[in-house]
């Protein structure tokens, strides 16, 4: 649904942040208080005659007519608290609050606060005395010519002084003669600094800095920079004489520094942070800052944005701007040219007529209005500096040509501006340079910064024995600090294969960093390794640093997931070897095993031992040429519609996708319990090639392919490529990732303590065998392929045909584990629930993951941007209305629902508490059933009433208490009634067997079942 968006004040920057969020298809209307010509009635784009110095009217308003966000573009209002009085009563706005903005209302804070946290700058203090002032610059053995009123002087209360009388002149004429008001009251007498003057903007959510493209504009009105100080007369971007290593320079130290100082200070900055800076010849230092886009800048800035605005906006606000962070136009500068009225920027005329706009408009330029007004149907000029002409070509010079161009076409009285634009960078990149290794394609500062954006992944998997510190020659680990006696290494490398195509393909590469970790650690696990880290390969011809830390984020997590460390890795450019978009992938995994624990045990492998499956989550990542091969010849695509399982509206490449499973930490007790002679992992060469690697030469395995669940996409594989038997199993895992080798009286024992975590199945057991004979026997492969594609055609008939289901909602905190269940039982044909939205008041946990995982919609809801329980429930019920939700399940929900939202829902939202309802309610069930020495407990599943814990019980499973349990051991056995409990509940509601009466209690009505 599109939403309505009011933008603050009425300048050229305010027109430029109107028409970029206007481009967002998220968006039905933007508004402009108060706005200008150029915004008004333009589209999608209209003024409003709202105040926006009165807050409390400026609330209502918003309220009114349901308006989704505010963006201020001025300095003034965020002075004030606008930011901070909007989102106290509930409306989102963008923007640094007003102890923030200080960065700019505030020169003597803002200077104070860089040398707090050693942010570079030049040399200062600040005076409320102008005798002291002027005694300070005579005195210092620095040129301290550089005076500035220490409040909001819009853009202008800066003056650069030629002498010390000249600086002392300034320091009376601002603090005597009130030149800039109030904003003079203190000033800040600095040095002068010598170097290129440029402006370096981010967005920024508080944690994660976005920067913008450099950008340079010119204050002088006078071509060569002569004349008075302006606003800004024209602004160029990108700045050439800034780097990408540079820019990456002054993101850590000035940009970073100063985010993580304001939130270490408790004030968190959000919004633009906009850096005025001098590159002198000791590095950039800080001039000063400003709390939003500048103006012109603004106007060249965003025309080089290629993300949608307002997504990047709502990212910043909600505080995940890591994960939606903005895309820039590479290939293109950007110039604008300031139009400015006759005696500007003293006194001047207003109500001049301008025309030539349709002329612009004809060579392709934007024009941004900003002093201008209708006045009898005709533009007119209304201020000092009066419009914007904005060109975008492939070069500085295109770009100046053609705003010069536009400048020329448009008409006002007594109109002045400048001809020189960009003067400094052309000179700078007309100066005659050789080559560089960039030229030849490849890019250090690219791979520079994609190093600075991984460290932090990396870091995040240390373990004992290492620091996963990126950037040295080489990794060290400790293998006494992990623990180890007399330890063997064990190390194991492999790639992803063509799957590697197929995710190029479907550009989806978050999850291709798992199926590399996977097949490494999975591999050494052969031997009963533990791995200990793990080094990433990643090559291409040119590099898009987005992919590449999708691809080793994902490379990081599953690191995490197996218990190893990042250690290290290369990133390789290399023009030529690869194609657009293309990449490879290579991984190299070290692990460790005490020596007396080694395997395969192939001694101790006896006839009659038993062959335990682990489940697949899938194809995993072995026979991806086959697969492909099958896809280009059927009637289906990698966009198509998954033609099995999965779920929602997944295609058929992202089913593919799903990553292979990492069982290293699932299963290395297991291995380590004595109880496993052997382990196979089934990677290439399927069932067939994988299994005689860790038995002796004289056994062989039979077994039963009707013992295992088999996904369905290998029935698919199998028909649509009409593969033999034997082609399957020599290609494929079919659905069994792994698999054990134990002692026939072990192996309930061992398969109980393998399904804690995994899906397992006894699946065969071991022979003796002829010297002719197969080391691998499957029995009915093709049966139980054949019954399962028959089982899914049944599904799909009675998915057509029974009513629609029961739209679910989930809330969730944390891990989601009862969410999990909760997926698996409503994922059933047979099922009366579907699960439609995830909600979680916390982003980035496991369940919303889970959620994505399965493929159903989630929404972020932080209770913490809200002032009151009541208003946080009110933007849940808000959402769920959206997505029609039925009934509603708190899986691990840490929030109380407020009573309005309570009564609401009455007799729909159910919660699980672990403990035997009405005994043992609370946080703390477990410690006080431990305490007060019962026997049983277990879990209820019941309806939410305002009172916590006290609803009508719908579902109750018991526990034995053991003796010696812990709060822990017997949390894990509640844990998995719960993922039994709930599901069942669920069951009983959605199919009306259970309903709350009006009395309080459950009314049952359990003819619906039948």
């Amino acid at each position: 649904m599109a939403d309505q968006v009011l933008v603050i004040g009425g300048g050229g920057r305010e027109h430029a942040l109107a028409w970029k969020l206007a481009q967002s298809p998220h968006i039905k209307q933007v508004l402009v208080a108060p706005g200008n010509a150029g915004t008004a009635n333009n589209g999608k784009i209209s003024n409003s005659a709202i105040s926006i110095s009165n807050h409390a009217a400026l609330v209502q308003f918003c309220k009114d007519n349901e308006i989704k966000l505010v963006v201020v573009g001025p300095e003034v209002p965020l002075a004030a608290g606008i930011v901070d009085d909007l989102t106290g009563a509930g409306v989102r706005c963008f923007g640094p609050t007003a102890k923030a903005a200080q960065l700019e209302s505030s020169k003597s804070f803002c200077k104070a606060f860089l040398d707090r946290h050693g942010i570079p700058t030049a040399r200062w203090k600040a005076f409320t005395n102008p005798k002291e002032a002027c005694s300070f610059i005579t005195s210092v053995d620095f040129p301290a010519l550089v005076v500035k009123a220490s409040g909001l002087a819009a853009g202008k209360g800066v003056i650069v002084a030629t002498d010390k009388e000249g600086a002392c002149k300034a320091v009376h004429e601002i603090m005597q003669d009130k030149t800039f008001g109030a904003a003079g009251e203190t000033v800040v007498v600095e040095e002068l600094l010598v170097g290129e003057e440029v402006s370096c903007l981010c967005f920024t959510d508080g944690v994660t800095v976005a920067p913008m493209p450099p950008a340079q504009d010119h204050k002088r009105l006078k071509d060569g920079d002569q004349g008075p100080n302006t606003g800004g007369m024209g602004a160029y971007c990108p700045a050439p004489q800034i780097s990408k290593d540079l820019l990456l320079k002054i993101r850590d130290t000035i940009l970073q520094e100063t985010v993580d100082g304001m939130k270490e200070e408790g004030v968190p900055y959000i919004g633009v942070l906009y850096a005025g800076l001098m590159l002198t010849s000791d590095g950039p230092k800080v001039l000063e800052f400003n709390c939003r886009f500048g103006d012109p800048e603004c106007q060249v800035i965003l025309p080089l944005l290629k993300s949608d605005l307002y997504e990047v906006i709502q990212a910043t606000i909600n505080r995940k701007l890591s994960s939606s962070m903005p895309v820039w136009s590479e290939d293109s500068a950007a110039m604008t040219v300031v139009m400015a009225s006759e005696g500007y920027p003293g006194n001047y005329a207003k109500g001049l007529e301008i025309t030539g706009f349709s002329k612009a408009k004809e060579l392709g330029l934007e024009v941004f209005h900003a002093g201008t007004a209708v006045k009898d149907g005709k533009i007119v000029t209304n201020g000092g500096r009066v419009l914007t002409v904005t060109a975008v070509k492939k070069d500085l010079m295109a770009a100046l040509e053609e705003a010069n161009k536009g400048v020329a076409a448009i008409h006002f009285k007594g109109a002045i501006y400048r001809q020189d634009i960009g003067y400094r960078a052309i000179a700078f990149l007309s100066n005659s340079r050789g080559l560089t290794y960039k030229n030849s394609g490849v890019d250090i500062a690219a791979g520079n910064t994609l190093v600075q954006k991984i460290k932090p992944l990396a870091a995040a998997t240390s373990r004992p024995g290492c620091n996963a510190e990126l950037g040295g020659f080489a990794g060290l680990f400790d293998l006494k600090a992990a623990g180890y006696k007399d330890p063997i290494l064990v190390s194991g490398t492999d790639g992803v294969g063509t799957k590697l195509k197929v995710a190029q393909m479907c550009k989806k590469h978050d999850t291709i960093g798992q199926d590399l970790v996977a097949m490494c650690v999975n591999d050494i696990l052969a031997q009963g390794a533990e791995p200990l880290f793990f080094l990433d390969y990643f090559a291409c011809g040119k590099l898009d640093a987005e992919v590449a830390q999708a691809v080793i984020a994902g490379i990081a997590e599953a690191c995490t997931k197996a218990g190893c460390a990042l250690l290290g890795g290369e990133t390789a450019e290399m023009p030529g070897m690869y194609l657009p978009g293309e990449y490879d992938l290579a991984g190299f995994a070290v692990g460790a095993v005490e020596r007396g624990q080694m395997l395969p045990q192939l001694e101790r492998v006896a006839d009659g031992d038993v062959v335990i499956g682990i489940a697949s989550s899938g194809i995993h990542s072995n026979g991806f040429s086959l697969v492909r091969k099958i896809v280009e010849n059927s009637s289906l695509d990698f966009t198509s519609p998954s033609v099995v399982g999965g779920s929602g509206d997944q295609t058929l490449g992202e089913l593919l996708l799903t990553p292979t499973k990492i069982y290293s930490k699932t299963l290395l007790p297991v291995l380590r319990s004595g109880h496993v002679k052997a382990y196979a992992h089934i990677t290439g060469g399927g069932l067939l090639e994988n299994i005689p690697r860790v038995l002796p030469e004289s056994f062989g395995v039979v077994l039963d392919a009707h013992s295992w669940r088999i996904p369905e996409i290998f029935s698919w594989l199998q028909k649509e490529g009409n593969l033999s038997e034997e082609e399957m199993t020599r290609t494929f895992n079919c659905g069994i990732g792994a698999i054990l080798v134990v002692e026939k009286a072990l192996a309930q024992q061992v398969l109980k303590d393998v399904q804690r975590h995994e899906e397992a199945w006894l699946i065969g057991k071991v022979i003796s065998r002829h010297t002719e004979s197969a080391h691998v026997e499957v029995n009915n492969l093709l049966e139980a392929l054949q019954a399962n594609r028959l089982q899914f055609l049944h599904n799909h008939i009675q998915g057509e045909t029974q009513t629609s289901k029961v739209k679910v909602a989930v809330l969730i905190s944390g891990t989601g584990t009862n969410l999990e269940a909760l997926i698996t039982s409503t994922k059933k044909p047979t099922s009366y629930a579907q699960i439609v939205l995830v909600i979680s008041n916390k982003s980035g946990v496991e369940g919303l993951r889970r959620a994505e995982r399965a493929g159903i919609p989630t929404k972020v809801i932080d209770h913490k941007l809200y002032g009151s329980r009541t208003e946080f429930d009110n933007a849940v019920d808000k959402v769920l209305e959206e997505f029609s939700v039925e009934l509603i399940c708190l899986a691990g929900f840490m929030r109380i629902l407020s009573a309005p939202f309570v009564k609401k829902w009455d007799g729909k939202i159910l919660n699980i508490h672990p403990s035997l309802l009405p005994s043992f309610k609370g946080a703390n069930a477990h410690k006080l059933v431990l305490q007060a020495g019962v026997r049983i407990s277990g879990c209820t599943v019941h309806f939410v009433a305002e009172e916590v814990d006290a609803g009508a019980i719908i579902f109750q499973e018991a526990v034995p208490v053991k003796i010696g349990d812990t709060e822990e051991t017997l949390s894990e056995r509640v844990k998995e009634a719960e993922h039994r409990a709930f599901p069942a509940a669920l069951e009983l509601v959605a199919s009306k067997a259970a309903c709350l009466g009006e009395n309080g209690k459950i009314f049952w009505n359990l003819e619906q079942r039948n």
